[in-house]
């Protein structure tokens, strides 16, 4: 299968470059797969599609602002984008530009010297691992001096950080937001609750796979970025009871799809555990225990629309793509939202 074939035309000037005053507020495109038809409703809606029983799975990781400007020795300023921590060396794997201005033992300096970076040395992918060093908490230090590593078709200012974080944003280590849940309001998660819905979290922490395009014409010669995930036990017997009293499992986003058919297709089960997972989902691939899925509209020829191209069907999926087009719908990070079932 080509890379090709997950390409559509897409208006500049739908691409969202802000998000909707209110979360809740943005539409939603019901994709039925064995109908084979399309719905357009508003997000609100999309408690009409949960019966009791059922379980929502969302990811609770927290975007770290991570994007921070730099002073080397020399007076050239570099900007740094924070990806992932080394659990073992306590460096982090960072992004830098210009990358020619950050080679190993090159040394930096942050706001006034209240942080300083030592590069260690080049990774894979041209990825520089850093040693950072504050006598402050440095997420605490983050919070306030960094900011907010927005996708690059995003060209608008963020006012306000925490509107690219979910409401049940938790536990901090992404590069990226997992936008599908960025629809949700406490109030809604109230309403699905009394309507006989269990909330489970799990915890993918999104990192370079996010910003990577698939460049190889055959699909199966992309590789896939590694990304840390994990569950405990309480919220694996959650979904575990679910499904065993009948309910279906619903996915808030393709991070969260990952981290569940991840850990099925490793251990035969769902169960408490941490790992890294690599996993690549493109047509052709049997779902293991995702049963719905909420997602946004994702780039052309991404690893994304390619895993919603499995969870469906190619052809259906392209056709609710140019019809989202047709109907004017908001795409990417800060747009519109789809229910697949």
């Amino acid at each position: 299968m080509k890379t090709s074939d997950f390409n559509y035309e897409l208006p500049p000037e739908l691409i969202a470059q802000h998000p909707l005053k209110e979360r809740s507020e943005s539409r939603l495109m019901v994709v039925h797969k064995s109908k084979g038809t399309l719905e357009h409703r508003g997000f609100k809606d999309v408690i009409e599609y949960f019966n009791a029983g059922d379980v929502l799975v969302v990811n609770d990781t927290r975007v770290m602002p991570g994007r921070i400007f730099g002073t080397k020795e020399t007076g050239a300023r570099v900007e740094f984008l924070i990806l992932n921590r080394d659990e073992d060396s306590g460096n982090y794997e960072c992004m830098v530009k210009p990358g020619k201005k950050a080679r190993p033992g090159d040394l930096f300096s942050f706001v006034d010297g209240r942080l300083s970076a030592e590069i260690i040395e080049i990774a894979p992918g041209g990825l520089r691992k850093v040693r950072f060093d504050t006598q402050e908490d440095f997420m605490g230090l983050l919070e306030e001096i960094g900011e907010m590593p927005l996708p690059p078709y995003i060209k608008e200012t963020l006012e306000e950080k925490n509107r690219y974080q979910t409401v049940y944003a938790n536990a901090v280590g992404s590069a990226a937001a997992p936008t599908a849940g960025l629809h949700f309001t406490a109030e809604l998660f109230k309403a699905l609750e009394e309507k006989g819905v269990t909330i489970a979290v799990v915890t993918l922490h999104v990192g370079l796979g996010t910003f990577r395009p698939v460049k190889v014409e055959d699909i199966t010669d992309h590789e896939m970025h590694e990304e840390f995930y994990t569950i405990d036990a309480d919220n694996a017997r959650l979904i575990n009871e679910a499904r065993q009293r009948g309910g279906r499992v619903f996915a808030v986003g393709t991070t969260s799809t990952r981290t569940l058919e991840s850990i099925v297709t490793r251990y035969g089960e769902l169960k408490a555990c941490s790992g890294w997972t690599d996993i690549f989902i493109y047509p052709g691939y049997s779902f293991k225990i995702v049963e719905g899925l909420i997602t946004n509209f994702h780039l052309p020829e991404s690893t994304l629309i390619m895993l919603v191209s499995a969870f469906a069907d190619r052809e259906l999926i392209m056709k609710a793509y140019s019809e989202a087009v047709k109907a004017r719908y908001r795409f990417f990070s800060f747009g519109d939202a789809m229910l697949i079932l």
